[in-house]
C-alpha cells in the first residue's frame, strides 16, 4: 500500500487510542449516533452562505437548499443535487452541511442536499427513489428556486456518489431529468465487491472491506439486487452519453479500484472525465478538514471543477 499522509497517520492513531468500535460491529442506530458525534471533531466550522433553508416535499422528503455567498437572490444559478455518503445506512443533512456550504460558496452555485431514506429500514431502491424525487422536484421548480434548469448537476460522496452516478445514467435514458455534470467522490459503483482493493483494505482504517459488506448487506440484503445497474452502475452495459464527470479516488479505500475502473469506463465510452487520485489519503477525507490539511485543498479543487463545469460548460440538452 502507498504511504499515508502524516496527518492521516496521526488521525488513525487518535482513533485507535479512543478505542472506538468499528461501525460494522454496531447496530445501525448506534452507528448513526457515532457518525454524528465525529462531526465537530473532524470538521471545520460551517461557512456562512447567502441562503440556507429546508423544504419538506409532500412525501416527507426533506431537502436543504444553499445559495453561495455573494450570489444574488434572484440570480439564475447553476445547481448541484448533493447526495450524502454513509453507506446508505448513516449520514444526513447535518453530516455534510459543512461540505455543502463550502461547495456552494466555492462554485458560486445553488446546492440542494437530499435527506433520503436510509437502510435497513428502507432498502434498495428507496434511497434511489428519493434521489430521483429530489432531482425531479428541482427540475420542476427551477424557476421558483432561481436556478438555471439546463445547468443542473448531480454529485455526492461514497454511497451518495453511487446514487448520483445512477441518476446520470437515468438522465441519459430519459427516465430522470437530464443533468450536465456528475461529481463522484470516492464512489461505490459495484456492490458485488469484486475488486482487488477489497482484498487490500481490511484493517486499520475507518472504512474497510468489512464495513462495506455491512453497508451493502443492509442496503441490498437480496444479493440479486447487487447486479442491478441501478445499484451497481459499473455493471451498466454502457456509460456513453452520460454527462462529463469528476471522479475522485483515494488509495486507502476498499472502493479505490472500482472508482478507478468507473473513471476508465467513462473515458472509454467517450465521456469527458476529470480524474483525481490521491495515493496518500483515506475514504471520507473531505469531511476531515479540521485534522487533515489536504482535505481543504481537495474541497477547493472540487469546488473549482464544479464552478468551471456548471458556469462554463455546455448546458444539458
Amino acid at each position: 500500500m502507498p504511504e499515508l499522509d502524516p496527518q492521516v497517520i496521526h488521525l488513525l492513531d487518535m482513533i485507535r487510542k479512543t478505542g472506538r468500535q468499528p461501525i460494522q460491529t454496531m447496530t445501525p442506530e448506534a452507528a448513526r449516533i457515532a457518525y454524528a458525534g465525529n462531526r465537530d471533531v473532524m470538521q471545520l466550522p460551517a461557512e456562512e452562505v447567502a441562503v440556507v433553508r429546508d423544504v419538506t416535499l409532500p412525501d416527507g422528503l426533506v431537502l436543504r437548499i444553499y445559495r453561495g455567498s455573494g450570489t444574488g437572490v434572484d440570480a439564475q444559478l447553476p445547481c448541484l443535487l448533493f447526495l450524502h455518503g454513509g453507506g446508505w445506512v448513516i449520514g444526513d443533512l447535518d453530516s455534510h452541511d459543512v461540505l455543502c456550504r463550502r461547495l456552494a460558496n466555492l462554485a458560486g452555485i445553488c446546492v440542494v442536499a437530499a435527506d433520503y431514506r436510509l437502510a435497513p429500514e428502507h432498502r434498495f431502491p428507496a434511497a434511489l427513489d428519493d434521489s430521483l424525487t429530489a432531482l425531479q422536484w428541482i427540475d420542476a421548480n427551477a424557476g421558483t428556486l432561481s436556478i438555471a434548469r439546463d445547468r443542473i448537476a448531480v454529485g455526492g460522496d461514497s454511497a451518495g456518489a453511487n446514487l448520483a452516478a445512477v441518476l446520470a445514467l437515468m438522465g441519459r435514458d430519459g427516465t430522470a431529468p437530464r443533468t450536465m455534470f456528475q461529481a463522484l467522490i470516492y464512489p461505490v459503483v459495484d456492490l458485488t465487491a469484486a475488486s482487488q482493493s477489497y482484498q487490500r483494505v481490511t484493517s486499520g482504517l475507518p472504512l474497510t472491506a468489512a464495513t462495506m459488506h455491512y453497508f451493502i448487506d443492509h442496503y441490498t440484503p437480496d444479493p440479486a439486487d447487487r447486479t442491478d445497474w441501478r445499484a451497481s452502475p459499473l455493471l451498466a452495459s454502457s456509460l456513453a452519453g452520460t454527462p462529463p464527470a469528476l471522479v475522485l479516488t483515494v488509495a486507502h479505500d476498499p472502493l479505490c479500484d472500482e472508482g478507478l475502473a468507473y473513471a476508465q469506463r467513462l473515458e472509454d465510452d467517450g465521456v469527458r472525465v476529470t480524474s483525481l487520485h490521491l495515493s496518500d489519503q483515506i475514504h471520507g477525507m473531505l469531511l476531515m478538514g479540521k485534522l487533515i490539511d489536504a482535505s481543504n485543498t481537495v474541497v477547493t479543487m472540487v469546488g473549482a471543477v464544479l464552478g468551471a463545469a456548471l458556469h462554463g460548460g455546455p448546458a444539458a440538452r
